[in-house]
């Protein structure tokens, strides 16, 4: 038999998992005991994987999560930082990004915010949902980069398309007039249609007072914080302090 037609074949009409498995058939004695269907059906299951992972790694490259090792399965609950099981297996199921929500994850610096935000998007790349990280001070930067080049509203309309974005240390440096409009029309654009992950030092209770004008926070937090699931963590001591090992407590190092 002649397979190396056929694996180019597979490769000029893009099953480049298919190629890979029929490789692999081939130097397998038992695989080329199976019935015509079974190895068919091999061959499909490893261009589905094949196709699975690269786009997980396509979604995580445009993710750029802060924390790319941040997983759902190495958070520690030990700590009794207020992390519960429950509200985390339905955060992990991805719904809330489906459906357009919000989540709000409060505490001390040091107490894992951000390990537990890129964990959370991380899952949602691998349901196949798009996500973007970004810190707070970086992104009115970017924003404001954009109003001087001309390419603001192109901008706001590429993010409006990502399904979840993380903005991390939010009201960790003073707003500026120009990036309270700002937020304000990101989040408006999202409000709804597309979900929105915070993560912040400052009590939810004192942002209104933090963003400064009146008006501005009033329509902000109504978009932001209504219908948005909240977590507060708490710690006594720092998750950067503790040493635990490697399998489980990764998250220990990372705010």
């Amino acid at each position: 038999m002649l397979i190396q037609p056929i694996l180019e074949a597979l490769n000029r009409l893009k099953l480049p998992g298919m190629a890979l498995a029929l490789s692999e058939q081939m130097t397998h004695s038992a695989a080329q005991t199976l019935a015509f269907e079974e190895r068919l059906s091999l061959l499909l299951e490893r261009e589905q994987l094949h196709r699975e992972n690269r786009r997980l790694t396509r979604l995580l490259q445009l993710a750029q999560l802060k924390e790319r090792t941040a997983v759902i399965e190495d958070l520690d609950y030990r700590s009794r930082r207020g992390l519960d099981r429950a509200q985390l297996a339905s955060l992990a199921s991805g719904e809330w990004v489906r459906a357009g929500q919000g989540l709000l994850i409060q505490g001390a610096t040091g107490c894992g915010k951000t390990y537990l935000a890129c964990a959370l998007a991380h899952q949602a790349c691998r349901q196949g949902l798009s996500a973007w990280y970004v810190r707070a001070p970086r992104l009115f930067e970017e924003l404001a980069l954009c109003h001087a080049d001309g390419s603001f509203r192109k901008r706001l309309a590429t993010i409006a398309r990502i399904q979840l974005v993380v903005i991390d240390d939010f009201a960790i440096s003073p707003l500026g007039p120009r990036d309270r409009n700002d937020l304000l029309e990101l989040l408006d654009d999202r409000v709804g249609l597309r979900a929105t992950l915070i993560t912040s030092q400052l009590p939810i209770e004192q942002w209104h007072d933090y963003i400064g004008d009146p008006t501005l926070a009033d329509a902000i937090l109504d978009r932001l914080v209504h219908r948005s699931h909240r977590i507060h963590l708490q710690v006594k001591e720092s998750m950067r302090g503790r040493t635990a090992p490697a399998s489980k407590d990764r998250e220990a190092e990372h705010d």
